[in-house]
């Protein structure tokens, strides 16, 4: 693994397992890698291979069996709940292949939350959220459906509302599950577009010095090789 000192990612040695009747079933073994500020990574895999696992532990949204994860300089295996959820507060993205939307909420409000939830945000006026949120709806191609909610939106609108979720913050880090698989081939070309402009040395309007490390799950060869390193994953192990 490299382990530079300026990597927002680590993994070493890491391990999943599940108990069923007939003993440990081995989900993940000994799982290594390090991404750095600005990189794009793709783990490539089969169904059922471990890689959506693996994306999970690296967020920090599941606990390991073995081994660490650094996210941002901290062992995320040292922290409570409470704590991960802390450290991942407006420097972590998500792009789910559920969405996990709020189905009470509109559009707008799914996306604003995030910012509304980060204390770094508590001295800036709602007014200037609500833009930042609606910004990001049409970075996706939806503002005309701010004011929709998740149930009056298509498979491939709430992914938009999703991914416009992901990135309202500016992450240092975004973690994408799939995130093409509900959307036809142009509008899918525009987002993959637009996670590629996070990842780099310009991530938008006022972010010039803004550089997101990517990572994703994804199925597809084409997407992947426009990453800049490619990692495939067989069995729970990385090739």
């Amino acid at each position: 693994m490299d382990a530079s000192s300026n990597s927002v990612l680590q993994a070493s040695g890491l391990e999943k397992r599940i108990y069923g009747p007939s003993g440990p079933l081995e989900i993940l073994r000994g799982i290594s890698l390090a991404v750095h500020p600005g990189e794009s990574l793709a783990i490539l895999g089969a169904s059922g291979s471990g890689k959506s696992t693996l994306l999970g532990l690296l967020a920090g949204l599941d606990a390991a069996s073995a081994g660490e994860v650094r996210l941002l300089g901290q062992d995320i295996g040292k922290l409570d709940e409470d704590g991960r959820a802390a450290l991942r507060a407006g420097r972590v993205g998500f792009v789910f292949q559920s969405f996990q939307l709020l189905p009470a909420l509109t559009a707008l409000e799914n996306v604003l939350l995030p910012l509304e939830l980060n204390p770094a945000n508590d001295r800036v006026s709602g007014r200037d959220l609500t833009a930042r949120a609606r910004t990001a709806l049409e970075q996706v191609g939806l503002r005309a459906r701010a004011s929709h909610y998740p149930h009056q939106l298509s498979g491939g609108e709430q992914q938009r509302v999703a991914i416009a979720r992901a990135i309202v913050d500016r992450p240092a880090v975004l973690f994408a599950d799939e995130p093409t698989g509900n959307l036809d081939a142009e509008t899918g070309a525009r987002i993959i577009d637009l996670l590629f402009g996070l990842a780099g040395s310009s991530a938008g309007e006022g972010a010039a010095d803004h550089r997101a490390a990517l990572v994703l799950v994804t199925h597809d060869p084409a997407l992947a090789n426009r990453c800049d390193r490619i990692v495939h994953i067989r069995d729970g192990v990385l090739q």
